[in-house]
């Protein structure tokens, strides 16, 4: 099932921050464009905790503890991103009108996609599994989360450019009095969001003790 070509998607007005005045989709949560908000919105949140993850590493050594709960607080972010997009290329090919007619990604990125999921969650699997396999795997994901971190920051690169002027209109769209009623379910949008960032503050809270033992053990040899 082929996508429309670029020149069939409407674009949006002139200074409007996306379809916002030709509502396609009745759902209270706002349909494709509620669903591309959440997107850009998650996505922005991403790019800082990501920012705050690779700044870790210049210093792993003695970042080690920050790495790690970083990397459990991007966790619910990461589903919420891969749910979104995914919902959308679902919606799409299962035929519904209003998400047919916003469109598709460029080819590459459509391309990409699937890449790009598939490091997403080696990366972070391997991560969470480095603090709680036995020691004598511990190579073993070590290895496969550097090789996939190699890889997914190649992709991520091209990803990141490739959506980086819909993140920047879409991501603050509900944050501004002008533009927040104009579609709806911004307060569950708001409300996702915050419930990530305290579902990953939980998650580190739960990470935080195992990661003392791990830097002792590794410390060694083990």
């Amino acid at each position: 099932m082929a996508f429309p070509t670029p020149t069939s998607r409407r674009l949006p007005a002139p200074g409007a921050p996306d379809q916002l005045h030709e509502p396609t989709d009745s759902s209270p949560l706002g349909g494709p464009q509620g669903n591309a908000r959440l997107t850009g919105m998650t996505a922005a949140v991403l790019l800082a905790l990501l920012a705050a993850e690779g700044a870790t590493l210049l210093q792993l050594g003695s970042l080690l503890t920050a790495h790690v709960v970083i990397g459990m607080v991007l966790v619910p972010f990461v589903v919420v991103k891969l749910a979104t997009t995914g919902w959308r290329m679902a919606r799409y090919y299962l035929g519904s009108a209003p998400y047919r007619d916003r469109g598709a990604p460029p080819l590459l990125l459509r391309l990409l996609g699937p890449v790009v999921v598939v490091l997403t969650v080696t990366l972070f699997a391997s991560g969470i599994a480095l603090l709680l396999v036995p020691h004598s795997m511990r190579p073993t994901m070590s290895f496969l989360h550097k090789a996939s971190f190699i890889l997914w920051f190649g992709a991520m690169t091209v990803h990141v450019l490739g959506h980086v002027v819909d993140t920047r209109r879409l991501a603050p769209a509900d944050l501004a009095a002008r533009t927040r009623s104009q579609v709806r379910g911004a307060g569950a949008r708001m409300w996702t969001l915050a419930s990530c960032l305290v579902a990953g503050v939980l998650l580190a809270l739960i990470t935080a003790p195992a990661i003392g033992p791990w830097v002792a053990a590794r410390g060694m040899g083990g």
